[in-house]
């Protein structure tokens, strides 16, 4: 671990620490919901994780970086963690049937003309969840995009508090 504490401020680590280990978790709990519980994820589900897997990298680039380039990549990471919420809001007012999805894969396919060999040829490889089927744990009424958006905000918070601190250490 000297690697990452060689002439690092304390608050660097810890906002490094804390992106590596929120874009892991987050992985984790939709690899496990997908894998472990079964549940299919649909387009936009996809598209919520790219945001935790660059914020994962973010945070390995931030334990490493040197002390003057620690506020700029802590940047890069909170606005990995606002695109995160911003994919949550948007896939909860899918859901919510507040606006259509942006993904043409949770649409159904539309087929013009042609015979059967060519409708089978339309259809996706796999058939997908429709983005607008919400899935539900914990008995609770709320999604798991939803859960996911909370989550984004609590990164996003203790992130913003961390990054501020840093920036108050190199003063």
């Amino acid at each position: 671990m000297t690697l990452f504490r060689r002439n690092r401020p304390d608050n660097a680590n810890r906002v490094g620490w804390l992106f590596l280990a929120a874009g892991l978790v987050a992985l984790g709990v939709a690899w496990s919901a997908e894998h472990w519980l079964g549940l299919v994820p649909c387009e936009l589900c996809l598209w919520e994780r790219w945001p935790w897997r660059v914020l994962s990298v973010i945070g390995f680039i931030l334990l490493a970086v040197p002390r003057r380039y620690a506020p700029p990549v802590a940047y890069l990471g909170l606005a990995c963690v606002t695109v995160s919420v911003g994919l949550a809001v948007l896939h909860t007012g899918v859901e919510y049937h507040w606006w259509p999805s942006p993904a043409a894969e949770c649409r159904a396919p539309v087929f013009h003309g042609g015979d059967f060999r060519a409708w089978m040829a339309s259809l996706p490889q796999r058939p997908s969840k429709p983005c607008d089927s919400p899935d539900y744990l914990l008995g609770l009424p709320v999604s798991m995009t939803e859960w996911g958006g909370v989550y984004a905000c609590v990164v996003g918070v203790l992130g913003l508090l961390g990054t501020s601190r840093l920036l108050r250490q190199l003063r």
